[in-house]
């Protein structure tokens, strides 16, 4: 563990140094890299929106669905390093042992009806698994209109590990640690 969020000056500083979910979720090629690399470098300025905060103020309630449904699923908001990577770091939203098993829960708002998982959503969820060694995770999302849920009952997939998208995220995830450093 680096950081976590509770002390939240901490676990932005570790997050800034490296890579996160979040940062490799946008890598989708080396135009990407080099844009999240001077946003790492200089700042975004984005601070959050209406939709950021509404996801922040749904997430406890969706992980306590969670926690209900998906027994040993527990919350989380440690960050994490990969073995061996101190620069690769992800904050899964849950993350559960079963019999040796690690498996991790991602927790997301949406407007838009999902008929998959988005794609950059996916980015995000392979490197969490990567970072932790999780063998799959349970994304869980709520759709809302207005931020009013539509459903009491939020939608769930598994999304299980895929090594040949690990070690592209990788390869980018380390592109972007060579850029920031130029």
């Amino acid at each position: 563990m680096v950081a976590d969020a509770a002390d939240r000056v901490s676990w932005l500083r570790a997050r800034a140094r490296g890579v996160t979910a979040t940062d490799v979720a946008r890598l989708t090629g080396e135009k990407a890299v080099r844009a999240v690399a001077m946003e790492k470098l200089l700042g975004s300025g984005f601070t959050g929106n209406a939709f950021t905060r509404h996801g922040r103020e749904r997430e406890p309630e969706i992980g306590r669905w969670v926690a209900r449904h998906h027994a040993g699923m527990r919350g989380n908001t440690a960050l994490f390093h990969a073995d061996g990577e101190p620069l690769h770091l992800a904050t899964p939203d849950g993350i559960r042992d079963t019999d040796g098993r690690l498996e991790l829960c991602e927790i997301k708002t949406t407007r838009s009806a999902w008929r998959s998982i988005p794609r950059h959503y996916l980015r995000q969820v392979w490197w969490q698994q990567y970072v932790l060694g999780a063998e799959r995770t349970l994304v869980v999302w709520e759709q809302h209109d207005d931020f009013v849920p539509i459903s009491g009952v939020p939608e769930t997939r598994w999304v299980d590990r895929d090594e040949n998208e690990i070690h592209r995220l990788v390869q980018l995830a380390d592109q972007l640690l060579g850029a920031m450093r130029r």
